[in-house]
């Protein structure tokens, strides 16, 4: 190997060093922000005595009961999304598109309308049925989609991906305006909350639930991190190095609805957080998924705790929907790209 290389590498290896360490002081200071912030407001000071056991009965319940929980589910919702967002950039070949783009979202909100039109929020059961039934509703969805888009002797293109994407989700949408009709008071503000992107479980119990999809699925897929490296080139240059394209993408689209899928059953549709990270982490990493994926994770949970701050302190004592949020943030930033793509 060349001195010329060798130092090109050491150069690459040192600024996404430097990326991933300041991803991760990023989030750690949206984090102790987030906790920081509220209707009760707590000193940083105060914070770190809280956690380290001098807080008073009162401060631990709003720290350790209240925020906490859904600081924590705030970051994992965003690394979920975010990561799942680029493997279906990835697939699709199309930087344009997300999971609620493909009708995954619309596909577990509606399970999860299913659900509480049924039998309601309140049974303990609801947190961790909720995740299994988006995915079983996520998943529908993009086997019907898949389906649609396959061609004989052609396979999926990414433009038939897309578009049959958009006109399932469309469908759907219309069959949830329909099912909303017959909810109740208490339903229907949950469920307009939850398509708005509220991340309504704010309770440890629902951290549990989303943990064992995520404590699984993450490492996965950056242990896939090379074969999306393949993916990411044109179908024949895959197959030409002996990678079976269709099973490949198959296995990563399950991930990526799954870990959609997980998120949005307890945190609702945050839209563009799949879209916006996997860009911002690409312009600072590269393409090459061993570095992007991660970083990728670290840019989505900062995004989505940010936003999730931002939403509770705009309007206080009052909050408005953290999916409102990044849709301000993502629908200019939609705008660019499309203008650039």
């Amino acid at each position: 190997m060349s001195t010329a290389c060798q130092v090109y590498k050491r150069k690459v290896y040192m600024r996404n060093t430097a990326v991933a360490s300041a991803g991760i002081l990023l989030l750690l200071a949206a984090l102790v922000v987030s906790m920081n912030t509220g209707y009760t407001r707590l000193l940083p000071s105060d914070t770190f005595r809280i956690l380290f056991g001098g807080g008073t009965d009162a401060e631990n319940l709003i720290l350790f009961q209240f925020r906490l929980p859904r600081v924590v589910l705030a970051a994992m919702a965003g690394a979920g999304l975010a990561l799942s967002g680029c493997i279906i950039q990835d697939i699709s070949k199309n930087p344009l598109t997300d999971p609620g783009l493909l009708g995954i979202n619309a596909g577990a909100g509606l399970a999860v309308l299913l659900y509480v039109l049924f039998f309601g929020t309140t049974t303990f059961m609801a947190v961790f049925t909720l995740p299994i039934l988006a995915f079983a509703g996520a998943g529908v969805t993009s086997v019907l989609i898949y389906l649609l888009a396959f061609k004989a002797g052609e396979g999926t293109s990414p433009v038939r991906l897309i578009l049959t994407g958009i006109a399932v989700q469309a469908g759907i949408f219309a069959l949830t305006t329909v099912l909303v009709i017959n909810l109740d008071e208490t339903q229907f503000d949950f469920v307009a909350m939850w398509q708005a992107g509220s991340i309504w479980g704010s309770g440890w119990k629902y951290v549990l639930a989303l943990l064992p999809w995520q404590a699984v699925l993450i490492p996965f897929v950056i242990y896939r991190s090379r074969m999306l490296d393949v993916l990411s080139l044109d179908s024949s240059a895959a197959c030409s190095l002996g990678v079976a394209v269709e099973r490949e993408q198959r296995i990563l689209l399950a991930c990526a609805v799954a870990l959609a899928a997980s998120c949005v059953a307890v945190s609702g549709n945050i839209s563009f957080a799949g879209l916006i990270a996997p860009h911002m982490a690409r312009r600072l990493v590269g393409p090459r998924h061993t570095v992007l994926l991660p970083v990728c994770a670290l840019t989505g949970a900062v995004i989505v705790s940010a936003a999730d701050t931002f939403a509770r302190v705009i309007v206080q004592p009052s909050e408005i929907p953290t999916g409102i949020v990044t849709a301000v943030i993502g629908a200019p930033y939609f705008i660019w790209l499309m203008t650039r793509k």
